[in-house]
Formats: C-alpha cells, structure tokens, sequence
C-alpha cells in the first residue's frame, strides 16, 4: 500500500490547472489590440472568447466519462495538450492574420483544453474532502477566477513589448508546463479514504440520492439546476467580455483604470468562489443560489445609472462574486442532489450550460451595445432574467424539501 499522498497539495495541483485555463477569463486585453491591428469589429474579437466557452460546456459534456473511467492525472495531460497547442496556434493565427484560424485554435481546441482540464479536479477533489464539500470545490475552482487578475497585466506588458503572437507563444509554452506538472500530482483518494468524516459533520446532510449521469439528466432538479447556471453565466460572462469598454463608457474610467479594474475582477472572481462556496457548507447551496439573484436583480438594475466610478466598481465586483460563486457551488449542489457516483460526468453535463451561455452573453451584449449605443439595454435584459432565476432557485427548494420528506418516511418504513 502507497503512502497516502497530502490532500492539501492535491487541492494545490488543481488549482495549478485552473488557474492556468482560467487565463481565458482575461481575453477582453486582447480585444482592442487586436482591433487596432487588424480592424476586426467587437463582435468578431468577443465570438473567439465565445467559441472557447462553447467548446468548454461541449467537451465537458462529452468528456465527463472519460475523466470518470481514466482518472484525473490522464484528463490533465490530454487537456494540457489541448489547451497548450489552442494558444500557441493562436499566435500563429495572429502572424497570418488569420481570423477563422484564431477561432479554430484558441477557440476551438483551446476550448476543449479548458473544458477537460476544468472537470478534471473537481470531482477529485469532492472525494479527497467528504468533510468540507464546498471548500473543496472552492478551491478547485477559485484558480480559474484568480486567473485574470494575474494574467491581465501580464498579457498587457507582454504585448506591449513583444506583440501580440509572441505573447500567445509564450503564454502556450508557460501553461502546457504549469499544467503538466500539476497533472502529474493529481490522483483519487485511496478506496474507503476519511469513510464517514461526511456523516461525522454534523453541517451535513446526507445526499438525496445516488443517481449515475444518464438517470440524473432524467430529474426535474437537474434542469431546475441548469437554468439556474445558464442564467447566473449568460449574465456575468457578458459582463466579463465587455468590462472594459463598459466601465469606460458608464463611469468615465480611463483605459489604463478600466484595465486595472478587470484585473481586480480576477481577484473577485476567484475570491466569491471560496468564499461563497465555503459559506454553502454552512448556509446550504439553495440558500446561497437564492442570494446569488437577489443581490443581482437589484445590482444590474442599479449599474446603468451609477457613472461614480468607486461604486460603478463596486457594483461590478459583486455581481462578479456573486458569477465566480456559482460555478463554485454547483459541484457541491450536484453532490447534494445527486451524491458522488458520477459526479464529474453530472458536473459536464451540466456545464452545457455554460457552453450556450458563452455564447449568448457576449454576442447579446456586444450587438445590444452596437444597435443602441448604449449598454444599459443589455444590463436591464440581464436583470430581468436574474428575477426567472429566483422564481427557478424557489422552486427547487420546494422540490427537495418534497424529496427530503419522501426518503424519511422511506426510512422509517425500512
């Protein structure tokens, strides 16, 4: 028998991954570099960031029984692969002037990179801490929000100083080795590992059901769930994609402050997904979905009226924890609702969400803002469809209370 190795720096490796692919998340610096060089338009720069959402949500889907079947330290190599040969293709891309290119690489096999590597901790993750769900998930995911804040004025001095593709070469060639590495560490708990630490807490409930991906899909609570991250994603992804032209056109922020603020984004993105998460183990995560769009439905109201550029941001950074939260969440959520089984194939499936919503978010921003001129449309859009979430995030309560009663009187008649 192997020694058992250290869960902490299992936790470390997956945010080794994370924060590698989260990158993506500081894309909008390269949108007016890009635009000066070579005269695309908003919309044709933001649906590169929207294909490599899609091709996320789409090869999660798709690869959650793979990860399943081969392990975490295989799924970290293959999306190593793939999200290594998507950046630096995209700096070739750049050096031909390659749109359609740009869309293939970074977009397309740049995507499914993200989408393999973003399940590929998580489940891990889920059994390596039976005790504290939602830190764990927490952590697996807080990288991928912390990302930007640490890629962005990377990203924006490299290109200042060696161009545009260079700067995608580089960052290829970084992260294939940052994400080797970690993968080479990440693998399962030992069989039977911390068995009842779960049941020991007394925060924790037992799951209301074991269910394998297939019979999930089948639930009413599975796309109570979907909605709700559709929504919550569709939302703050369009406000990531177009942060820093908005902040400058609301508030009056400078290019130099604006880019600033989406780099402190990143902080708050990573920042809500521990936090919020961590708060679910207390709290439970219907209780935080259902603060998730209280809090949004008043600030995406309020933000097209605020043009003081301390509470513009302020604003803004709430709803990003509020965004960063939710991904965070809903792997915990999965495991409450449809236990650990299968619990990285369920997470996939579910990120199909995420794959419609990165397509629709930016593309309904940045088309709203090219007709209108405005983007305050757009922002009150969102808000509306923040108050169809909470109508959903009540729902499901009733729904798992209904469950919850029906297993205990199942018990007691055992």
């Amino acid at each position: 028998m192997g020694k058992t190795k250290n869960r902490w720096l299992i936790a470390l490796a997956a945010v080794g991954i994370h924060i590698s692919i989260g990158s993506v998340y500081a894309w909008s610096v390269f949108t007016n570099p890009l635009a000066e060089q070579f005269g695309w338009s908003l919309s044709e720069i933001s649906l590169t960031f929207s294909i490599a959402i899609a091709f996320l949500g789409l090869s999660a889907a798709f690869m959650g029984h793979f990860v399943e079947k081969y392990g975490p330290r295989i799924s970290g190599l293959v999306a190593a692969t793939f999200f290594g040969i998507g950046i630096v293709g995209a700096g070739f891309a750049v050096d031909i002037g390659s749109l359609w290119l740009l869309y293939l690489t970074y977009g397309a096999l740049g995507g499914i990179g993200l989408g393999i590597g973003y399940i590929t901790p998580v489940s891990t993750l889920v059994k390596w801490f039976p005790d504290r769900r939602g830190l764990a998930t927490g952590l697996a995911i807080m990288g991928f929000g912390f990302a930007a804040m640490i890629a962005s004025p990377i990203m924006a001095s490299l290109i200042n100083s060696v161009g545009i593709s260079n700067t995608f070469y580089i960052l290829g060639i970084s992260y294939f080795i940052i994400m080797i590495g970690s993968s080479l560490y990440l693998e399962r708990p030992p069989e039977g590992y911390m068995e009842g630490a779960a049941v020991a807490n007394k925060k924790t409930q037992a799951d209301l059901s074991q269910l394998t991906a297939n019979e999930a899909v089948k639930t009413k609570r599975f796309w109570f769930l979907w909605t709700m991250l559709f929504i919550n994603v569709t939302c703050g992804i369009a406000i990531l994609a177009v942060a820093s032209p908005m902040a400058q056109e609301i508030a009056g922020l400078s290019a130099v402050a604006a880019a600033t603020m989406v780099g402190i984004m990143g902080f708050f993105n990573g920042a809500g997904r521990l936090a919020w998460a961590s708060i679910s183990d207390y709290i439970g995560r219907p209780n935080v979905y259902t603060t998730f769009f209280v809090l949004q439905i008043g600030a995406f109201f309020m933000l097209p009226s605020i043009s003081h550029a301390i509470a513009f941001q302020v604003v803004l950074f709430l709803i990003i924890t509020c965004y960063g939260g939710g991904f965070a969440s809903i792997p915990a959520y999965i495991g409450d609702l449809f236990g650990t089984k299968q619990l990285g194939a369920i997470h996939g499936y579910i990120l199909t969400a995420w794959a419609l919503a990165g397509l629709v978010g930016p593309i309904v921003a940045a088309r709203v803002r090219e007709v209108t001129e405005s983007y305050a449309a757009t922002l009150y859009i969102f808000g509306g469809m923040f108050i169809v979430a909470l109508v959903v995030s009540l729902i499901i309560r009733m729904d798992i209370k209904q469950l919850r009663e029906k297993n205990a009187k199942e018990t007691l008649a055992g």
